[in-house]
């Protein structure tokens, strides 16, 4: 099922650089490794994407930039399935693979709950990618419409009938 929104007038924009960088108090585990060269989260993950990835910081930007929107949509909206493509699940791996920053995403945005990823292996070409990117829009996010269309209708979902799975 999906369920989309409508922004109200007025409603400012989430900014998922603010949203990063806000759980970095909730850090507890290795911070020493987390924490140690004063860098905030959001610069960190960005450092860490450049490390691992062939890319410019421009395109790494943008792409944590939407792996935290949709982070952040699938935590607060676990009743609503959602997908993401190829490009931005780059940055959604980032995310879990740092464990002391997942952690700390899960205690803020989801309640303090582990968020799960269990992937399929076959992609979708439903449409779900688009529709996910139309759904965070509706939540106040300012996506980044070409990674999105990028993969168009084909996207890499996880299955949502795992207890509290992205």
């Amino acid at each position: 099922m999906t369920v989309t929104l409508d922004r109200t007038a007025g409603t400012r924009t989430r900014d998922p650089k603010e949203l990063l960088n806000s759980v970095q108090p909730h850090v507890t585990q290795l911070t020493v490794n987390v924490l140690d060269r004063g860098m905030t989260l959001w610069d960190r993950e960005v450092a860490l994407l450049l490390r691992d990835n062939t890319m410019v910081r421009d395109m790494a930007e943008r792409i944590l930039g939407n792996a935290v929107m949709y982070t952040v949509g699938c935590m607060e909206h676990s009743e609503v399935h959602l997908g993401v493509g190829k490009l931005v699940d780059i940055g959604v791996h980032q995310l879990i693979l740092d464990m002391p920053v997942w952690w700390a995403l899960c205690h803020v945005y989801n309640e303090g709950r582990y968020k799960h990823h269990a992937p399929f292996i076959e992609r979708r070409s439903d449409g779900l990618c688009l529709r996910t990117a139309d759904f965070l829009v509706s939540i106040g996010f300012d996506v980044d419409q070409e990674l999105w269309a990028i993969d168009g209708a084909e996207c890499s979902p996880c299955d949502n009938k795992v207890p509290d799975s992205h």
